[in-house]
């Protein structure tokens, strides 16, 4: 027999697909050249090319300024893009989280899988239409993600939620614009400077959090 006469033992991974968590897994890993694809509520989504200007640079934006809160605070992880085990039928995989090393909500799993719901997932969507504000929502308030920050690029705006009795509740910003996470003291992020792209004054006002922060979980001795 030949090779192009094999049988296809694995079947292909395709959106829409129906599959089960197991079968998604299977077909992920038959597929190496497949860059991203998340199983929400059993069915399968998979990422378009990724734009530059539209999702790459804020997408660098988000992951710079959950490193610096990490590179001066003990007890949390930051991960990129990584995938993350939440329950039998979703298995997404989050442009960024941030969570608790030590007796937070998630593991890392024997092969180097997050499992369970880290503290914070941030999206990076384009539009209020985007499943990140629909199937997603539904599926990490289900699984208790403690907050979930939504920058809708096309918009112009940018979500961000905290789970408070099973309901998500958008956070609101201060006199001076600047929205605080209620999970990581000092977590601090000027809405208005990163949606202008102003990286510089988001980390300024992220430094001025984390000085002023309380000793807490996570907090820097």
């Amino acid at each position: 027999m030949t090779i192009s006469t094999l049988p296809l033992t694995i079947p292909p991974l395709e959106n829409g697909d129906t599959l089960t968590r197991f079968e998604f897994e299977q077909r992920y890993a038959a597929m190496p050249e497949i860059k991203k694809a998340e199983l929400i509520e059993r069915c399968v989504y998979m990422t378009p090319a990724v734009h530059a200007k539209a999702h790459g640079k804020p997408h660098a934006h988000i992951m710079g300024w959950l490193v610096a809160y990490e590179a001066v605070t003990t007890g949390v992880e930051v991960l990129n893009n990584s995938t993350v085990g939440l329950d039998a039928d979703n298995e997404v995989q989050p442009d960024a989280l941030l969570r608790i090393e030590e007796n937070g909500q998630s593991t890392i799993s024997n092969d180097d899988y997050v499992e369970g719901a880290p503290e914070l997932i941030v999206e990076i969507a384009a539009s209020s239409a985007s499943y990140d504000l629909h199937q997603k929502f539904n599926v990490y308030r289900r699984n208790q993600v403690q907050e979930y920050l939504v920058w809708r690029v096309y918009d112009q705006e940018l979500d961000w939620f905290c789970l408070q009795e099973g309901k998500y509740i958008a956070l609101q910003p201060d006199q001076s614009g600047i929205l605080t996470s209620t999970i990581f003291p000092g977590l601090c992020l000027a809405k208005s400077a990163l949606l202008s792209g102003d990286l510089g004054t988001v980390l300024g006002v992220l430094q001025e959090g984390v000085g002023n922060r309380e000793q807490g979980t996570g907090n820097r001795e």
